[in-house]
């Protein structure tokens, strides 16, 4: 089972997480996320136990409890979504950079033409010139 686990002191580190974790079973990865320009925590991480239970046990034991001077915020993650929406892509999904319909060429789109949103038939930036 994935846990996420929030409001992370910044100076917790994978180890800290894993430690934490393992009193109540076996822990496969345990991994706090880091910006990935200046390298700090961002105060979030996951853990991945393979025990169903014992997951279950460490959310119910670690919920709320003080690590490093931060009450946790722990809970069974969640599944990202599939798009991230207002981001671009390259694979011509709908949204991004490329208007309406399409993102970077794609069929109804991108940049240079379609049916985007920026000018009577210009999908993309470059579209009304």
């Amino acid at each position: 089972m994935n846990i996420y686990v929030g409001n992370l002191a910044s100076d917790v580190g994978d180890d800290d997480l894993r430690q934490a974790f393992e009193v109540f079973g076996r822990v496969s990865s345990a991994t706090v996320i880091k910006d990935k320009f200046s390298g700090e925590s961002r105060g979030f991480g996951f853990v991945e136990m393979p025990y169903k239970d014992e997951a279950q046990s460490a959310i119910e034991g670690l919920n709320g409890k003080d690590l490093k001077g931060q009450n946790l915020n722990v809970n069974e993650a969640r599944p990202r979504p599939e798009s991230r929406g207002g981001r671009g892509r390259n694979d011509g999904g709908k949204g991004g950079r490329g208007g309406g319909k399409g993102g970077y060429g794609g069929s109804k789109g991108g940049y240079g033409g379609g049916k985007g949103k920026y000018g009577p038939g210009g999908g993309g930036r470059r579209g009304n010139r």
